[in-house]
């Protein structure tokens, strides 16, 4: 194929054929730059001999039709590609369109697998899986992934004391049970968006009218303590794999909570098998099938985890980087086993292994410079693919991998306030956690983010 076209509607649909006649076909949803980011995800489908359907948001139509159309691309391995609206605010906006997309392309062909890359149609994957009989996390577990408040239901004894604020209710919730310092957070956006730390009660009724009237929002008490990552394979409702990830964040020196370092694994080792205890109570009240999670907690000074959310997908930003570098194995191959019921399995990390994300000084980004042998700092914000990151041997010395630019030379770059705003990232990993440290200190004294004066 070499354009992307546009979503097919039902009268353009081919005529029924038997199933046997039908090719076999893999849908694949959520961000386009993502799908493009982790192209593994193509070639394991193409591999096999798949036919490969991506939903994504309309807005990524330009750059799915450019990417599609050079044969250089993995993204030229998809078949057909479906465009969906709606406002990621707004809770089920995308259900429709996926559904009616997906109607057609099951007259075409058939679907033998469904597998959610990102966020906001995690909910709607579910959906389409369990219409089509194949495998996915389950309804409970697909819904309540898309919704922070689902999960205080399912699992109270997990999360902090929280308020639900119903969408259009903003004046009439009783907020008096809220303890501070609390967190507000839209109930279904991603990536940190909207996520900020109130200290009294004015503040609070200040800061919920920010949000559009029509979203939930999550008040909850603030859990003051180390923030970590949780990532799970699971297959016929059990753990065949769990990794404990550090994290850190603004929330360290500001309101935000923008994710700025992933560690794994994580080098808490007394904290362990309380995270992984409360990730399979979390699992097993969601009635979790199928798939991939990555859970989100905060652990108080007392050693209890409490939940923060989580989420039915591929974990974000460079995580997939990190576990095979940990490890020596990619992770998408093993999520596509589980998705097509396929034996699946994955090794316990080898190598210590960290993703930083540099903070910057608001400004006009003129340039960035890195000072190690060997490496240069890569701009991929014109074609949005990473490059392939490849895992070093087990006794490797502490080495830097890569330094990526997420945005491109000109780029107004604000105060984090989302994880859409960093700018700069880096990729170590060392043989023990101590040495792993020290190269992250060496390493940050050697890149430079040049921003200059606001346009």
């Amino acid at each position: 194929m070499t354009e992307a076209l546009p979503a097919p509607t039902p009268d353009a649909a081919p005529r029924h054929a038997p199933a046997d006649d039908r090719p076999r076909a893999f849908i694949l949803t959520g961000s386009f730059m993502v799908i493009r980011r982790n192209p593994l995800y193509l070639t394991e489908l193409s591999r096999r001999g798949l036919k490969i359907l991506v939903i994504t948001a309309e807005s990524y139509r330009e750059q799915a039709a450019e990417a599609m159309a050079d044969t250089s691309n993995p993204a030229s391995q998809i078949t057909d590609i479906a465009f969906v609206t709606g406002d990621f605010t707004v809770q089920g906006a995308f259900v429709a369109g996926a559904v009616a997309r997906t109607a057609v392309w099951r007259e075409a062909y058939t679907i033998v697998g469904a597998y959610a890359v990102g966020d906001y149609l995690a909910e709607p994957t579910g959906l389409l899986a369990d219409g089509l009989g194949v495998r996915s996390p389950g309804l409970r577990a697909s819904r309540a992934s898309r919704a922070k408040y689902l999960q205080r239901w399912y699992v109270p004894e997990l999360g902090p004391a929280s308020v639900t604020v119903p969408a259009g209710e903003r004046e009439t919730t009783d907020l008096s049970a809220v303890r501070y310092p609390a967190v507000v957070k839209p109930a279904s956006r991603a990536s940190s968006s909207g996520v900020v730390t109130v200290t009294e009660p004015e503040e609070l009724r200040q800061r919920l009218a920010t949000y559009p009237d029509h979203e939930v929002v999550l008040v909850e008490q603030k859990v003051v303590g180390p923030e970590f990552s949780v990532e799970s394979l699971i297959q016929d409702g059990r753990v065949i794999f769990a990794s404990v990830t550090g994290k850190d964040t603004t929330d360290s020196h500001s309101r935000t909570f923008v994710e700025l370092a992933h560690s794994v694994p994580s080098a808490r080792d007394e904290l362990r098998e309380a995270l992984l205890d409360a990730n399979r109570r979390l699992l097993a009240g969601l009635a979790f099938e199928d798939g991939i999670t990555h859970s989100e907690w905060r652990v108080d000074d007392d050693g209890r985890p409490f939940l923060m959310e989580v989420a039915a997908r591929t974990p974000g930003d460079g995580l997939l980087v990190l576990y095979q570098l940990a490890t020596g194995r990619p992770l998408e191959p093993e999520i596509l086993r589980i998705a097509l019921g396929e034996p699946a399995g994955y090794p316990q990390p080898r190598r210590w292994t960290r993703q930083v994300y540099l903070e910057h000084d608001p400004g006009t980004l003129e340039d960035v410079t890195v000072d190690w042998p060997g490496v240069r700092a890569e701009w991929i914000s014109d074609s949005g693919a990473w490059p392939d990151i490849k895992p070093g041997a087990v006794d490797d010395p502490p080495t830097l991998r890569a330094v990526l630019v997420l945005k491109e030379r000109g780029n107004l770059l604000e105060p984090l306030s989302s994880s859409d705003d960093r700018s700069v990232t880096f990729f170590i990993d060392a043989p023990t956690p101590e040495e792993l440290d020290d190269l992250e200190a060496r390493v940050r004294a050697r890149i430079r983010v040049v921003t200059g004066g606001r346009p």
